[in-house]
């Protein structure tokens, strides 16, 4: 099976590196293939009870400067690659982004590691590739 539209979602960690690698194997398969990629962040939140606690700016500007560099990054990999992309940074929940994205951009695809940043929720197999796994409507490759 080939795919023309891949969707690589990314976040700098290991995993998503292997996935890196793995799409770009993709792209290079089928003449014309197009890859997008996809990192997506969320601002902290902190709950003190029923509450929501009010995060300094600095944290968030931290969370979003990270964001970025994480894109260029990614940009860097990829022009090493010798592989054109699309790269996209965008904020919210990183399952409901990738799921969305993949739809918007008719992706044939997504590329996903195994085990992302995301902490302790992240055992087995990270919550996110999960929740990815389990609601997409597409082939999505979990690389380990």
């Amino acid at each position: 099976m080939m795919f023309n539209k891949i969707l690589l979602a990314y976040d700098g960690s290991q995993a998503a590196n292997k996935a890196l690698e793995k799409a770009v194997q993709l792209v290079n398969l089928t003449e014309g293939a197009e890859l997008r990629v996809v990192h997506v962040f969320d601002f902290p939140r902190v709950f003190i009870g029923e509450g929501l606690a009010p995060i300094p700016a600095s944290i968030n500007k931290e969370y979003y400067d990270l964001a970025n560099q994480t894109a260029e990054d990614v940009k860097n990999k990829i022009a090493q690659a010798g592989v054109n992309a699309v790269v996209d940074v965008i904020q919210g929940s990183p399952a409901e982004v990738i799921l969305d994205y993949a739809a918007e951009h008719d992706a044939d695809v997504i590329v996903v590691g195994s085990r992302g940043l995301g902490g302790i929720r992240e055992f087995v197999l990270g919550s996110v590739s999960h929740n990815v796994v389990q609601h997409a409507k597409i082939p999505v490759l979990v690389v380990k």
